[in-house]
């Protein structure tokens, strides 16, 4: 059955390898069980109904991309995305994390039907690749600020905005230390790394008396404090326009370039370096988002982490089941993620920041045109606190930029159309 499924011969692969690949993948990514519910509950959600809502969504997408799409990508609630919900959407703007959800179902299903219609594919690629490396690095970066005030290094100041904490406190210093565990731990290639080293944070937190110690395993706590309880109706009125038009893009970028990406290292590219059944895993990946918000957690995205299970020879949906099935079993370890407190997640929002932070190495500098709006959305995210306000900003100086250089003839259609809606929601019009 499995066989014949996933044509597990076709790929060069057998069912032990794509075991193996699918638990490499969940080990490298289980952190989002512990640092999603985390950053929600800034929001003010409930963070252990959020724990389940995550394991079930990351369960969800994963399963959906194996077995409807036959790819090798796990999917869980996004980094970023769940930063921008919680600090920007909710914290920032004022709305309601109701809101925030029907936003985020809102913005799958227009994913849906732009997946649908193949426009999906025409937008990105349309947007320029300078914008589109921009926003991935103005998301590390932004995530990189969130990091830093969670572990106590960065600090509020009326004179200078921040300033260094207080690198005496215990919490400080042990999210130091966990940044330089979990950083050694992935350059020597441990699986799990950032598992390793959130648990062994945590680990020291409570034998100092830090941190509380709530158990490990228990019954899975009860998700109907956010379950089916976004706002959709919330999510129409005019202000939130911009936003759900934020998490589409972001989600539009983010979820492509993954697919492609994971798939390019895994040699699962055609002769023509495109991606067999694009369509079917940009709607397992857009349905996944959707699902997401009913089950009451921020945009569901394919993660980047799955190049850790092709990376030791999965190549089919087979590893994708594997890691929704361990998210499930995840469902029963709810006493130990209430056990990690913010500055042991913080380490890991800093190295995912690394990572997605490198793509600024990609940007062709020496073409001003293209590199001043590139800097101007990364560098916009963290000191405004608000990838919308990065992502409109970024687009706004490429089409402005480009037509006093008189290059207006390189800036596609797409990108006009966006830069005018966002000088709008600025109200300059």
């Amino acid at each position: 059955m499995l066989e014949s499924w996933f044509r597990l011969r076709e790929h060069g692969s057998d069912v032990r390898t794509e075991c193996l690949a699918g638990l490499s993948t969940f080990l490298a990514m289980a952190y989002i069980v512990f640092v999603n519910p985390d950053i929600l509950a800034a929001a003010g959600m409930p963070r252990d109904a959020v724990f389940v809502a995550t394991c079930l969504a990351a369960a969800f997408g994963s399963l959906l991309m194996g077995l409807y799409a036959n790819y090798p990508i796990a999917m869980a609630p996004g980094m970023g995305l769940n930063a921008y919900f919680a600090f920007s959407v909710v914290g920032g703007l004022g709305y309601s994390w109701q809101a925030a959800l029907g936003a985020v179902f809102l913005s799958g299903l227009l994913i849906v039907a732009f997946s649908l219609l193949r426009i999906r594919e025409w937008i990105v690629d349309a947007i320029p690749h300078s914008l589109k490396l921009a926003i991935s690095a103005g998301i590390g970066l932004f995530l990189a600020i969130i990091g830093l005030k969670n572990a106590g290094l960065v600090v509020g100041d009326p004179a200078t905005l921040v300033r260094l904490g207080d690198l005496r406190a215990p919490g400080t210093l042990l999210a130091v230390a966990g940044l330089m565990l979990i950083v050694g731990l992935e350059a020597r290639r441990v699986a799990g790394g950032i598992v390793i080293g959130v648990l062994a944070i945590t680990a020291a937190a409570i034998a100092l008396g830090v941190s509380p110690f709530r158990g490990v395993f228990a019954s899975p706590p009860a998700i109907t404090p956010v379950l089916l309880q976004l706002d959709v109706g919330a999510a129409l009125e005019a202000g939130l326009v911009a936003v759900v038009l934020t998490f589409f893009l972001v989600e539009l970028f983010d979820a492509t370039g993954t697919l492609i990406g994971v798939s390019h290292r895994a040699d699962l590219l055609d002769a023509r370096g495109r991606l067999p059944r694009l369509k079917r895993a940009l709607l397992a990946d857009s349905t996944a988002i959707a699902a997401g918000s009913l089950l009451g957690t921020s945009s569901t995205t394919a993660y980047i982490e799955s190049a850790a299970g092709t990376a030791v020879g999965g190549r089919t949906g087979l590893t994708a089941v594997v890691v929704g099935l361990l998210f499930l079993a995840a469902l029963f370890i709810a006493p130990l993620a209430g056990s990690v407190p913010a500055f042991a997640t913080a380490p890991a929002l800093i190295y995912v920041a690394v990572l997605m932070s490198r793509a600024l190495a990609e940007i062709v500098w020496d073409d001003l045109s293209e590199a001043a709006p590139a800097f101007l959305c990364a560098v916009t995210m963290p000191l405004t606190f608000s990838i919308a306000h990065g992502i409109a900003i970024g687009f706004i100086s490429h089409a402005a930029i480009k037509l006093i250089a008189g290059r207006a003839r390189e800036v596609p259609v797409a990108v006009w159309v966006l830069a005018a809606v966002f000088v709008g929601k600025f109200g300059w019009l």
